[in-house]
């Protein structure tokens, strides 16, 4: 997924990069807004997710579709060699010596791989922090995509939200976004941002004792990130890995459409 940005929107985003906006009547300062970076860092489903009943059937479908057009194997040869030295034999033809042969051969085998088969278990879809709800770990859900969610202090109170952080002076947004998620995640753990431009964004108004102090709110830029591989290490970092229904669930309303509109759907 790549994301483009066009000459009016980059310019748009420079002229808000300065922190400022400005009145169109009087081009006087209006408002000051906190110009802010987030990252959406999305771990992809390690597994293929269950299939549902029409899946199911489709399924079942081609199976036997090619199962009917497909060419006998070598088993299946053999098996119509025994079966006409039985008729020979019956017949009052036929080597006996050869017929007992080949069915021991082939029924041997056929004994042989149906009790391989039996032994054949498939992994659990179900991983031990499932069971334990352990929201910490990427280790969880492997049939879903997964985004980080940390805590973060606003205006003296505390929000699960997208690893966010202010933009500095001397940086570009993709900058700002960089170093907000190597700041949360660390150095063991690879991720990816997709383009220059923001992905997502949103804004939000501080309380009133800090619009008082001239800061009306905050713009917020979302980038887009994959999480490539590693782990978390950072045990000061309250974080939670969720799905698409716990992240609506998390994140404020309209935080939480800002975010589901650049993301895919499952």
């Amino acid at each position: 997924m790549i994301f483009s940005i066009s000459t009016k929107a980059f310019q748009c985003i420079n002229r808000i990069s300065n922190n400022v906006k400005y009145s169109t009547t009087t081009g006087l300062p209006k408002q000051k807004w906190d110009i802010v970076a987030a990252v959406c860092l999305e771990r992809k489903p390690v597994i293929a997710p269950e299939p549902n009943e029409i899946e199911k059937e489709y399924q079942e479908y081609l199976a036997d579709l090619e199962f009917r057009n497909s060419l006998r194997n070598d088993i299946e040869l053999r098996n119509e060699a025994e079966m006409k030295q039985e008729e020979a034999l019956k017949a009052g033809g036929g080597d006996i010596d050869s017929e007992i042969t080949l069915k021991q051969t082939v029924q041997d085998f056929i004994d042989a791989s149906l009790e391989e088969a039996s032994k054949f278990k498939f992994a659990s879809r179900t991983t031990v922090d499932d069971t334990k709800n352990n929201v910490k770990s990427l280790n969880r859900k492997l049939d879903k995509h997964l985004v980080l969610l940390v805590d973060q202090q606003i205006g003296g109170r505390n929000f699960t939200i997208l690893p966010q952080g202010k933009w500095k002076e001397g940086e570009t947004l993709r900058q700002t976004a960089e170093r907000i998620l190597k700041e949360s995640v660390g150095d063991k753990v690879k991720t990816q941002i997709y383009s220059n431009a923001p992905a997502g964004f949103y804004k939000y108004r501080y309380p009133k004792e800090i619009r008082d102090t001239g800061i009306e709110g905050a713009k917020i830029f979302i980038y887009f990130a994959r999480h490539l591989k590693g782990q978390i290490e950072n045990k000061n970092l309250n974080h939670k890995w969720l799905d698409r229904n716990e992240l609506s669930k998390t994140l404020p309303a309209g935080y939480s459409k800002s975010v589901r509109e650049m993301l895919i759907d499952e």
